[in-house]
């Protein structure tokens, strides 16, 4: 009698974390923490502008929002994945198409499902939102894809990213938000404020970004501001931009603008002020650990951005 062999429940449990992790790691989490704060930040903002509180209507909003920029988000990196798995081999080893957990056929998969669902759920939702993900897919598949992939060259990739992050996802999702909670779409000088803030210091990722990739950019000729002006000087810029941002916060606080308390816009951006002076002594440019830790503390600066700024907003 031929023997049945059954998957064992414990290896088929084991696969499925394993996937998702996978999936997790390609999703990009420090973006997909970027983006949901943004979106989140955004509808905190649009609510009391709108004269709207949370309810179920308003919060279809949100998640429509919430899951379209997600999407979008996975189709932008895994993109950049797909074209980069040979740099990625050297430079972040431990994602998954560069580690193999995935193959370049289920990468493709992924990212044609997320890019066709965040350009449905745009449609759904409303053409604000349709626009704002509808140009951010075409900028990041520029950035990304040839013929065109603008990484390689430092100057159209910071555009890029501090177009899409900065510009685009502000200002769309906003008039997103009041275009649906008030059908009229409009703009607020505190959102003005936090876009520019946002613009500025998008600037000092997009060219930091670079620093711990230095070896295999090199190696396949991608052109980096860190290849020409070398790390020590990128290290410098990326805090000089960050310092600037706060200190213009400060004074903007000290302006009394309406519809931000100026308390809170002053303290908390003195106190980050001080952090980052603090944070960026003694960072060993020569250990790519250190590196990255700091990269990765630019980017919780970034979340908390949008925190604090709807929080002075709601507190006005």
């Amino acid at each position: 009698m031929p023997q049945i062999s059954l998957v064992k429940p414990k290896n088929f449990t084991a696969s499925i974390f394993s996937g998702l992790w996978s999936f997790w790691k390609f999703s990009r989490p420090h973006t997909i923490f970027g983006t949901s704060l943004s979106v989140l930040c955004l509808y905190f903002i649009a609510l009391p502008a709108t004269n709207n509180v949370i309810n179920l209507s308003n919060f279809v909003y949100l998640l429509g929002a919430l899951m379209a920029c997600l999407c979008g988000n996975i189709y932008i990196v895994g993109l950049n994945q797909l074209e980069d798995r040979e740099i990625d081999q050297i430079n972040k080893p431990h994602l998954p198409i560069a580690a193999g957990e995935f193959s370049v056929k289920q990468g493709i998969l992924i990212v044609a499902i997320t890019g066709i669902l965040s350009l449905v759920l745009g449609f759904i939702f409303g053409w604000w939102l349709l626009a704002t993900i509808g140009i951010s897919l075409v900028i990041g598949t520029a950035y990304s894809l040839p013929p065109i992939r603008l990484k390689r060259f430092p100057f159209f990739a910071a555009l890029c990213i501090f177009t899409v992050r900065g510009l685009i996802v502000n200002l769309g999702l906003f008039l997103y938000f009041t275009s649906r909670l008030s059908n009229t779409a409009f703009l607020l000088p505190s959102i003005w404020i936090l876009t520019g803030f946002i613009v500025v210091f998008t600037v000092a990722i997009a060219i930091f970004k670079d620093v711990p990739d230095l070896e295999g950019d090199k190696q396949y000729n991608i052109i980096t501001f860190t290849l020409l002006l070398g790390k020590s000087s990128i290290f410098k810029i990326t805090c000089g931009i960050i310092i600037f941002c706060y200190l213009t916060m400060i004074v903007i606080g000290i302006f009394q603008i309406s519809g931000i308390n100026s308390w809170i816009l002053i303290s908390s951006h003195l106190s980050l002020l001080g952090l980052i002076i603090w944070r960026s002594q003694g960072v060993d440019l020569d250990n790519k650990g250190e590196i990255t830790q700091f990269y990765q503390f630019i980017w919780k600066l970034f979340f908390l951005e949008y925190f604090l700024f709807p929080t002075a907003c709601l507190f006005s």
